[in-house]
């Protein structure tokens, strides 16, 4: 019943990846034959049926690389084939019988026959031998369902009754309590294998409640939906949604759930992955993608036996892999680890020495952990005992001793479901898993060598940095009264001192590294020209940006920290070392940094046409971005939010989101920039508190400004300001309105209740304003910013309404915070006013000029 929960989700549908069973189908010059299969048309490696509006396509498959062919149905229209059903998951052909391979009608059912013509899938329905085999016909409907009927009439089987790892909309999903039929989803083995894995969704049958519940292996339940409570369930977030029309049934016969859009044109399908979440994807054309609009659970490491045996989850902001194998132990499977599959587990590279001649086993400690599943306890006097007990059984792999009021637990065969958790985190505890002596000696003389080196390398270092700083002081001496310096010296310079930028400024992660390049000072004099002002292309809150044009005539932003600038060092730290481990095509890239003395200084991809706030308030430039363009770049801000808040591994909450920090390139593409004052949350959270309020007056959301409370949703807040100011051409701030004193969204309020919406619309953009889509995008903007949080939509939905054409089921807009609030035309006004405001909850706000 997960798609139950699904469903619910739908509804509450709080959150908008794909899933990778999205497989690369191979490519062949298949014939037509129609929709249907009947006695005299059958599927064959050249042929294929396609649904008679063609949204779906069935026939042969190989998915990547594999040899192997399936029969299956995919989507037909979207560019990136998937595949939504498979009938031979367990049984595939071999390339070698493909020739003769054929799915037909035979005896009343659909089957599939190999190479030396057995049949290796069947329907497998009761079908009288005397009937006539001529009146049962197979077809492939718009929805995706494959029927196979009598007369095209009578249905005897349907594939959304027996679902591969896809819940279609408009299928239903659920058990009859009668014929025992019951819907399971099973996850691919990866995503270039859709044989089953280990993961299924289905209904919880013993109280027949119609949960959805997560399982592995057929046994151990992780995830459950909660039970019906008339509404929605309790363990699915519900907040209605009006994209989504949810059904839920549980009566004598049945139980099952069912969704459908209320916009038809939308792409959407459930599925379990093959990492075990259920997840509800959107297709999106705009970015040629699959896209989450839910998932769960929410973090991976929460899926039982997401690593397999022998395998550690750690789904840390700072970790670099979600699995990795314990100490000793190698992927069983790199293939499978190399496409994200990690369920298989790790093996061990020695052999444990039980019984035998020779050195004993040892253990390697493992502190900080979830610690798994199925223990034994024994009873023991002390630590030493519990060791003794697990080395004298050969079944014995790892032992953990005081936890709680239990003395000791012994693990046996396989440890499963091992967690990391960080080194604040109180629920950690430590366990000891059993090596081979010889992994300890490995690793003892890894050291010893590592030792020597050092004990050698050390005094030749230090005499070489000596002869180094003294060569760089001399260099820099030369350079800073030179006016001119040749392309090889910068190139000399760009990774000078990052030693002690790192130590000086603590950048480093845990690794002890920084994953941007450090560029000297003096090379970025030099690309800049000593900051002249012909290189100067702003001014923000951060302190003057200027081009720079490095080795090869590359072009580069170079971001200079002003000794004015209410920003100091911790907001330079956190932009380094966060949005170095972002990458989206809607989010700027830090291509540098550098730290010296009094100088902080980042270096960004170069943005040829500036901020978004350059053209928008600007009359004759504003004239370039028409209405298709201004749609265009409401969208892209909206997916990188999407990515920040949803799809990267870090929780990201901008904090300062406004038309200054939307940088454009040279095709007019939107860039979310300046992650000075982003925070990072952990897992779940998506809210959080702070003692010094920082942003920009006009964006903030009031939960914010006032209390100091900033989640998601602020963001969210900051975005419907954006969305009016791309459309009106007008600031949020500053706005005065002749009739009365007020700023934009009061403004826009008013209008909005008058149901004069497009008077708000910027006049250069008459001509070319589609009004269905402006109006969309002015009621989505007025959704972000009302006043309770709660009220605005998550960005996963913001990104589907932005795709749907039909803008009739998008809930009306309740009153925006801030409407009434008098707005002077400069940012001190508005910084007394705002003092005023929170004087008492000792908060501090940043100043509102760009950044």
């Amino acid at each position: 019943m997960s798609s139950l929960f699904v469903l619910v989700f739908l509804l509450s549908c709080s959150s908008l990846k794909s899933v990778r069973t999205t497989t690369i189908l191979t490519k062949q010059k298949n014939s037509v034959i129609g929709d249907t299969i009947d006695a005299k048309k059958w599927i064959t490696i050249a042929s294929t049926i396609v649904s008679s509006g063609g949204n779906f396509e069935m026939g042969f498959f190989t998915p990547g690389n594999n040899s192997n062919y399936y029969i299956g149905i995919w989507y037909k229209k979207i560019s990136v084939q998937t595949v939504i059903w498979v009938a031979n998951r367990d049984t595939p052909i071999s390339i070698y019988e493909m020739d003769f391979a054929h799915f037909k009608i035979e005896n009343g059912n659909l089957v599939l026959l190999n190479g030396t013509r057995h049949i290796i899938w069947s329907t497998n329905i009761n079908y009288s031998t005397n009937s006539n085999n001529s009146q049962v016909v197979a077809t492939l409907f718009d929805d995706g369902n494959l029927i196979l009927s009598k007369n095209s009439t009578n249905s005897l089987w349907m594939s959304f009754d027996h679902p591969s790892h896809t819940f279609m909309p408009g299928s239903k999903f659920g058990y009859n309590k009668r014929t025992r039929l019951k819907q399971v989803l099973t996850s691919w083995k990866n995503e270039k294998d859709p044989s089953p894995g280990l993961f299924i969704h289905e209904v919880d049958m013993d109280k027949y409640s119609g949960q959805g519940v997560n399982m592995w292996n057929h046994s151990v339940i992780y995830w459950n939906s909660g039970p019906w409570t008339g509404n929605n369930f309790t363990g699915v977030p519900y907040q209605p949604n009006p994209m989504f029309n949810y059904t839920y049934v549980n009566n004598d016969d049945e139980v099952y759930y069912m969704y459908n859009f209320f916009n038809p044109a939308l792409i959407s399908r459930f599925i379990m992955d093959v990492n075990g979440q259920t997840k509800q994807l959107l297709w999106m054309d705009s970015t040629n993608d699959w896209i989450d609009s839910y998932t769960d659970p929410k973090k991976v490491c929460d899926v039982f036996a997401y690593c397999g045996a022998f395998g550690t989850c750690n789904d840390l902001n700072n970790s670099t892999s979600t699995c990795d194998c314990l100490p000793g132990f190698k992927p069983k499977f790199a293939k499978d680890w190399d496409l994200d599959s990690f369920s298989s587990g790790c093996i061990r590279k020695t052999s444990l020495n039980c019984g035998n001649f020779g050195e004993k086993d040892k253990f390697w400690v493992h502190m900080n952990m979830i610690l798994p599943a199925n223990n034994q306890t024994l009873r023991v006097q002390n630590e030493v005992e519990c060791e003794s007990a697990c080395l004298e059984s050969c079944d014995c792999v790892g032992y953990a001793y005081g936890i709680g009021n239990i003395g000791c637990l012994i693990w046996k065969g396989e440890i499963l479901n091992l967690q990391q958790l960080s080194q604040d985190n109180a629920n950690g505890s430590t366990i000891y898993v059993r090596l081979a002596a010889s992994e300890f000696n490995k690793a003892d003389a890894h050291q010893k060598q590592k030792s020597t080196k050092l004990k050698v390398a050390i005094p030749i270092g230090v005499i070489a940095a000596l002869l180094f700083l003294s060569c760089f002081t001399y260099i820099c001496y030369r350079k800073r009264r030179s006016s001119k310096v040749k392309e090889s010296t910068t190139n000399s310079l760009i990774q000078n001192t990052e030693g002690q930028a790192i130590e000086l400024i603590d950048i480093q992660d845990d690794k002890g590294n920084i994953e941007v390049p450090f560029f000297s000072f003096e090379s970025i004099l030099v690309a800049t020209d000593d900051f002249s002002e012909t290189n100067k292309l702003g001014q923000g809150g951060f302190g003057p940006v200027y081009k720079g044009i490095f080795s090869g005539g590359r072009e580069i932003a170079v971001k200079r920290l002003s000794s004015h600038s209410g920003q100091g060092i911790n907001e330079f730290k956190n932009e380094v070392k966060l949005i170095a481990r972002l990458q989206h095509r809607n989010l700027v890239r830090l291509l540098g940094y550098c730290f010296q003395s009094s100088e902080q200084i980042l270096l960004y991809e170069y943005m040829e046409n500036k901020s978004l706030d350059t053209f928008i308030f600007d009359r004759r430039r504003g004239m370039i971005l028409d209405w298709s363009k201004r749609f265009d770049i409401i969208e892209g801000i909206a997916r990188g939010l999407l990515y920040l808040h949803h799809d990267s591994r870090l929780r990201i909450i901008h904090r300062d989101l406004k038309t200054s920090n939307i940088l454009l390139d040279e095709e007019l593409n939107p860039k979310i920039s300046d992650f000075g004052l982003a925070r990072v949350v952990e897992g779940k959270i998506t809210q959080a508190n702070t003692n010094k309020v920082v942003g920009t007056y006009g964006y903030m959301a009031p939960e914010y400004a006032i209390d100091g409370l900033f989640s998601i949703k602020s963001d969210v807040f900051s975005f419907g300001i954006v969305i009016l100011e791309i459309i009106t051409g007008r600031r949020n701030t500053g706005f005065f309105h002749q009739e009365e004193e007020s700023n934009l969204l009061g403004h826009a309020w008013r209008l909005w209740k008058e149901d004069k919406a497009m008077d708000l619309v910027d006049q250069s953009l008459h001509e070319s304003c589609n009004k269905e889509e402006a109006i969309k995008c002015l009621n989505i903007g007025l959704l972000c910013v009302q006043e309770d949080p709660k009220d605005r939509p998550n960005t996963s939905n913001i990104v589907m309404m932005l795709a749907s054409e039909n803008i009739v089921s998008l809930p009306s807009p309740n009153q925006p915070a801030f409407m009434t609030r008098k707005c002077a035309n400069n940012t001190s006004s508005s910084s007394n006013a705002k003092s005023d405001a929170v004087s008492n909850n000792e908060l501090t706000v940043t100043i509102e000029t760009g950044r």
